[in-house]
This record gives C-alpha cells, structure tokens and sequence, in this order.
C-alpha cells in the first residue's frame, strides 16, 4: 500500500472516531438510521426558528416539543436489532 492510501485510511479513521455518524465497515442499516434521526433531532433542537416551527405545527410549546425531541433521541428507531457476531 503507498503511503498516500495509508495517509488517507488514517485520516478516514481520525475522520470516524470524531464524528461518530460517519459511520464505519461495521455500520449496520438499524445504527445508520439511529445517527441520522439523532442528527436531526439535535439540529431542530439547536435552531430556535426550527423548534419553533413544529411547535407551531404541533400546536404545542416550544419547551414540549424539545422535552418530546430529546426523549425520542434515547431510542428514535425502536429496540435495537440483535446482531449476528
């Protein structure tokens, strides 16, 4: 292997080990789903126009509906897959 694919492996696993939803070889579709549902939950709840909007929609308040998002981040997807090792 030439010394640039090593390079750009170790930055790829710097890469992952930082940013948890990039994923890696062992990524499953089920953990996939989770980070990006996670993801997105944390950025409707980090822009106050975004929150506010679905409290809107929801016609509930802005303090419900982060209380309701943070609580659906703990298992957005349902129950993990049992994984075949």
């Amino acid at each position: 292997m030439s010394t640039a694919a090593m390079n750009m492996n170790a930055q790829l696993e710097h890469l992952q080990s930082k940013h948890v939803g990039t994923g890696h070889a062992d990524t499953n579709k089920f953990e996939w789903a989770v980070n990006q549902h996670r993801d997105t939950y944390a950025s409707v709840i980090g822009h106050n126009t975004l929150i506010a909007y679905s409290a809107v929609a929801e016609n509930e308040s802005i303090g419900r509906k982060k209380f309701e998002m943070i609580e659906k981040m703990l298992q957005p997807c349902g129950l993990p897959v049992p994984r075949d090792d």
